[in-house]
């Protein structure tokens, strides 16, 4: 996030993070917020609390462990040494076991947060998240989900494999951030598109290969900043019938030809301005990757959303603050994480959904109202601890456990101060860090992550040997047979096992596509490289009036913003890092240049 400027800002909006201690600002709106969901503000400041809920979540990875029940191995989101018991997801559904047995009474002779910890590590967590689920027994935080592997954080795919936070989506691979796509390959950021393949950032294209920025586009190759346009290589317009030829003589087969062209393509798209910040018919919104909302700020990945802030990968969210994950829909949520599909009023939760409404400091609670402190209800009312209550007496007893957490509360191994109002402590996660969102876009060593109080927890590698190097692989898909599908194959950069599954041999078979030299970990990292993380820096527009202020790219139009001669004088927030290698552009000098 930002690093605010507290100049000319009223005293009383100007607070130091308990956390990082740097200053941060209130905005008058943020308190209207708060008073209306009648919380305290924040002693976190956006980043840490975005962090903070991170930590919370393990969005693409499973472990091998044995469930609770019978001893079995099954595959889990929680890693074999996380202190939790674990039910098989189809019997933690089943009504073979109550979780009102769990319930306890208040102490108030004890911190709040002590008690609910106690009962988060007492009681039963389904094996892996997921709904609606058929023939696709590794897959989780997902739900309609038919015939796919490895896929995770997403609403309805089929036939696909290694996508992680998608929407619709079938007969796909390897895709990170996409909605309703189908035949798509190694990307980042594709939606409603068909048949595209190593890009990022095509939204309604087709027929695309190795570009960057397309919209409205079809039958491209190796192109950046088009809109509507077609057969085009390069950025240069070809006839159909020169572009059909094009095609026909690239060598898509070939993996040492698809190396080399996606780095010619890689370097081409370094040539080009980036658009400060990725917003489709936003009103009044800042962020990044936003589209079709209104008032939203500081968003990170916000689609159809209205009066919301400070939140990331929602979909269908209205007037909530401070969310990671979920929605379609969801309103009124407040410091949570996975919460929706339904849910109303939701504060301080996590993996809160199907219609669940009036919930605080609540863990997988699904189909619940008005509960408090509680882990594992399914469709109960007025509980706290997983104690059953009257409606009066539960909101009597609510209403006594938050003024007990304001005179009594929780402090953390780091000294940091937990009363009503705050987040889930990080020390509380099941996961490590280095297990969860948090260590993909914020990587941090085993030493520091340690530092900052957040469990770290070395890779439990199952090794396997292979049977053949990555790099002694067929060059063309063409020249490889079944037989590959028993092979044991050796990632070309972490060294590990991975293998070809039989959709996927189908999918490069199809496509015409070579096989892979990367595990599906290894591969997913290759495309993060694209992925700018959800943090802003403020920055100036390198539009320095014929060109870059690189030397690197010259202006194709005038700027009305500025004089020819002169360097454009308008400032941003953007998630490019200052380090970053991109030409950054305002909106007005990139739309000018937009082809």
């Amino acid at each position: 996030m930002t690093d605010c400027d507290v100049k000319n800002i009223p005293a009383d909006s100007v607070r130091i993070c308990q956390n990082c201690k740097n200053s941060f600002v209130i905005e008058p709106e943020d308190f209207q917020f708060y008073e209306k969901m009648k919380v305290p503000p924040p002693t976190f400041c956006p980043a840490c609390r975005m962090i903070r809920r991170f930590v919370c979540w393990n969005y693409r990875k499973l472990f091998r462990r044995q469930e609770s029940v019978e001893g079995k191995e099954i595959f889990s989101w929680f890693h074999k040494d996380a202190p939790v018991k674990v039910y098989d997801r189809d019997y933690w559904w089943s009504d073979k076991w109550d979780p009102l047995q769990y319930a306890r009474g208040y102490d108030f002779s004890r911190p709040f947060f002590e008690q609910i910890r106690e009962l988060m590590l007492q009681i039963p967590w389904p094996g892996t998240s997921a709904l609606n689920i058929q023939n696709s027994p590794y897959v989780n935080n997902c739900s309609g989900v038919k015939d796919s592997y490895l896929c995770f954080s997403g609403l309805g795919i089929e036939n696909s494999a290694y996508v992680v936070f998608f929407t619709e989506v079938k007969d796909s691979f390897d895709l990170f951030e996409s909605r309703h796509s189908e035949l798509c390959y190694d990307s980042y950021m594709v939606d409603e598109a068909y048949r595209v393949f190593f890009s990022v950032n095509c939204e309604e294209s087709a027929d695309i290969w190795f570009s960057r920025n397309l919209q409205g586009c079809s039958n491209c190759f190796a192109c950046v900043n088009l809109r509507n346009k077609k057969y085009h290589i390069f950025n240069k317009p070809y006839t159909k019938e020169a572009y059909s030829e094009f095609i026909k003589g690239f060598n898509s087969g070939s993996y040492k030809s698809l190396k080399e062209m996606k780095q010619k393509a890689h370097e081409f798209w370094l040539k080009f301005p980036m658009r400060f910040t990725l917003a489709i018919n936003v009103v009044n919104s800042t962020g990044e990757h936003i589209e079709r909302t209104k008032n939203v700020h500081q968003g990170y990945s916000v689609h159809e959303s209205e009066n919301v802030k400070y939140s990331q990968f929602i979909e269908n969210m209205t007037d909530s603050y401070d969310v990671t994950r979920r929605g379609t829909p969801a309103s009124l949520c407040y410091e949570s994480a996975v919460v929706g599909l339904g849910a109303e009023r939701i504060l301080f939760s996590t993996f809160c959904f199907n219609g669940c409404n009036d919930l605080e400091y609540c863990m997988y609670c699904p189909g619940s109202s008005n509960l408090f402190g509680c882990v594992g209800l399914n469709k109960k009312q007025y509980c706290i601890l997983n104690k059953q209550y009257s409606k009066e007496d539960y909101f009597v007893l609510r209403e006594k456990i938050i003024k007990h957490m304001n005179e009594m509360p929780f402090v953390d191994k780091k000294g940091r101060v937990y009363k009503y109002g705050e987040f889930f402590p990080v020390e509380f996660s099941p996961f490590a860090y280095n297990e969860t969102l948090a260590q993909d876009f914020f990587p941090l060593t085993k030493e520091q992550a340690e530092e900052k109080g957040y469990l770290w927890r070395e890779p439990d590698r199952k090794e396997f040997g292979t049977t053949i190097d990555s790099g002694d692989l067929p060059d063309n898909i063409k020249d490889v047979s079944d037989d590959i599908l028993k092979e044991i194959i050796k990632c070309e950069i972490c060294k590990r096992a991975y293998r070809i599954i039989e959709m996927e041999f189908a999918f490069l078979k199809r496509i015409g596509l070579p096989l892979p030299r990367l595990c599906y970990n290894c591969r997913f990292q290759e495309r993060f490289k694209f992925v700018n993380p959800p943090r802003f820096w403020r920055r100036k527009c390198q539009c320095a009036g014929e060109g870059d202020d690189k030397g690197i790219y010259k202006n194709t139009a005038s700027h009305p913003s500025h004089a020819a001669n002169e360097h454009c004088p308008n400032e941003f927030e953007t998630s490019y890092a200052p380090n970053r290698p991109e030409i950054v552009y305002c909106e007005q000098c990139y739309q000018e240049e937009v082809l």
